[in-house]
């Protein structure tokens, strides 16, 4: 199916990339809501919804904001075929009137504006990542995608962040989790959000041509496996990198070099009889792509015969020009044998005069996670590359973010959701957001004022308030003051719309906004809550409609 395009204010605006999504991507409440807001009259009134969650995921104190390119998508595209309406008519009870029916053919989202934080932001519990306002029917119909779509990409782009500090910036991160994914959609998602969130590549071939995501991959143990021995190997000459001369036998070659590394003293003989069946998959793909070797050395013994037989084919192709790539370890002890395999490198780099050999890049997969990584940094270890897949892209330690969408004004009524769990009690009214900084460069605290306060100023002393506990204040002086909320979609408002930004440069926002976090905010064990605070005036107006709302007890 081809995605639908929307125009708005002259500009095309492309549809969903996934072809499912469709007006029809909701819970069936959400119509059953519209129907009755139109019996009641209610349905055109003006009403502003709030997109936030409460707690940071996977124990840290940080989330990095992700999927609004997909909601502005939608709601760009929004409008109801006549066979949508035909089932919805079939699915919503036989009281439903046809004057319903005639409303749902006609409405789309020229009327609503949304309002959001950049995309690979970071963000924190309770601040609005989106702002809705619009016809109330209509925003409740965008409720459930737009919860779909910001809940599993900001989890997973915050699980790529984590992952990324705790590797370090110069190591390279590859997304390999397209197998273990949840189905095709989560597969796509988890490549594009992994690198927002600081991956290097993927190896999903289909992310790669629909975001320009960049691609690695090698061959796997089957490929290795699937040889018997060199006589298989019927192709064997190999031009030379700058095509002067070709040599007939790499085979002869890569073998004469084998018994050199087995016979130097520095090594101490490690090496005996490698794998030759192995060594036959290392020279054909050697064969086939001479300029991109990389080996997957763990089939049979990584030492013994995997690193030895990649060295022999490696420095074969180095007498015809090209330089080898690395190896890959996807199981053992990944600080050990990266370690070992170094010296080695770095021992034929200097007795045999190869230079730059010592530095063969090392990728590690084999289900590793965030601890892994951690517990590697901490004992040591000479791994250039993580493959990570799994607990990546599954988000294996936390389901689901759990954002949530609530009415916090109608018809310029401020509304606020009560709840004996201070947490679920949501902040009324529309809002402005403010992130405020320090002398340092780093992001002090986030506060949220009353859409007609004044704009916090730089060098003006600021009372920040804690929405819910009386004792929780602090004055500021910020240096730098960044309103956060910006206009994705102008409805009929008239104001400029902000541009979406490309994948790349959503990549390059979110780690400077990593960088941008004092280290304690973003560290992996015990980190320092980030404060999001209320200004006095509006923490006021939050208490007085609390108690105005909350029904008065009676003790008999």
């Amino acid at each position: 199916m081809e995605a639908k395009a929307s125009q708005n204010a002259g500009r095309v605006m492309d549809g969903p990339t996934n072809p499912m999504v469709t007006p029809l991507l909701t819970d069936l409440y959400q119509f059953t809501m519209a129907y009755a807001y139109w019996k009641a009259g209610k349905h055109n009134e003006r009403a502003v919804f709030d997109l936030y969650f409460r707690k940071n995921p996977f124990g840290g104190e940080f989330t990095v904001f992700a999927g609004l390119e997909e909601c502005i998508k939608l709601i760009a595209n929004f409008k109801l075929t006549e066979e949508e309406v035909s089932f919805i008519r079939k699915s919503l009870p036989g009281s439903c009137e046809e004057g319903f029916l005639n409303y749902l053919r006609e409405i789309d989202c020229s009327d609503v504006e949304v309002y959001a934080i950049s995309e690979g932001t970071v963000v924190f519990p309770k601040v609005p990542l989106l702002r809705l306002e619009g016809p109330v029917a209509v925003v409740q119909l965008l409720e459930t995608p737009v919860l779909n779509f910001v809940n599993f990409a900001s989890l997973v782009t915050t699980n790529a962040a984590r992952h990324r500090l705790v590797a370090g910036r110069p190591k390279m991160l590859f997304e390999f989790g397209l197998r273990r994914a949840q189905g095709p959609d989560g597969a796509i998602g988890a490549s594009k959000y992994c690198y927002i969130g600081g991956f290097d590549a993927t190896s999903n071939v289909a992310a790669g041509r629909l975001f320009g995501i960049p691609l690695r991959g090698t061959h796997s143990h089957a490929f290795v496996s699937s040889f018997m021995s060199p006589d298989e190997i019927l192709e064997r000459s190999l031009c030379s990198s700058d095509g002067s001369n070709t040599c007939e036998d790499f085979v002869t070659l890569v073998h004469s070099w084998l018994s050199k590394i087995q016979w130097l003293k520095s090594l101490g003989g490690i090496f005996g009889e490698t794998n030759q069946s192995e060594l036959a998959a290392f020279i054909s793909y050697a064969l086939a792509f001479p300029n991109n070797f990389l080996a997957l050395v763990d089939t049979y013994d990584v030492i013994r015969s995997g690193v030895p037989n990649f060295c022999a084919v490696a420095l074969a192709l180095s007498d015809l020009g090209y330089r080898a790539v690395g190896i890959r370890l996807d199981s053992g002890d990944l600080a050990y044998l990266s370690s070992e395999a170094r010296k080695i490198f770095h021992t034929i780099e200097k007795e045999l005069g190869v230079p730059g050999f010592g530095k063969m890049i090392i990728t590690a997969s084999n289900d590793l996670n965030e601890e892994t990584l951690d517990a590697l940094r901490k004992q040591g270890h000479e791994v250039d590359c993580f493959g990570i897949g799994t607990y990546l892209v599954t988000c294996y330690a936390q389901a689901a973010l759990g954002c949530v969408f609530k009415l916090v004004e109608i018809n310029n009524q401020p509304r606020i959701k009560l709840s004996e769990d201070v947490s679920k009690v949501s902040i009324p009214c529309k809002k402005r957001c403010y992130r405020l900084y320090g002398k340092e460069g780093y992001s002090l605290v986030d506060i949220m004022t009353g859409e007609n306060e004044p704009c916090p100023k730089v060098g003006e002393r600021i009372l920040c308030r804690h929405p819910f506990s009386e004792s929780k204040r602090a004055y500021v002086v910020p240096k730098r003051v960044e309103e956060l909320l910006k206009c994705y979609w102008p409805g009929k408002s008239g104001k400029v719309r902000e541009e979406l930004p490309a994948l790349q440069d959503i990549r390059d926002h979110c780690i400077k906004q990593l960088e941008q976090m004092r280290p304690d905010h973003v560290r992996r064990l015990n980190p320092t809550p980030y404060k999001v605070s209320v200004s006095a005036k509006l923490y006021d107006f939050i208490h007085f409609l609390w108690l105005n709302e909350a029904p008065v007890g009676e003790l008999q």
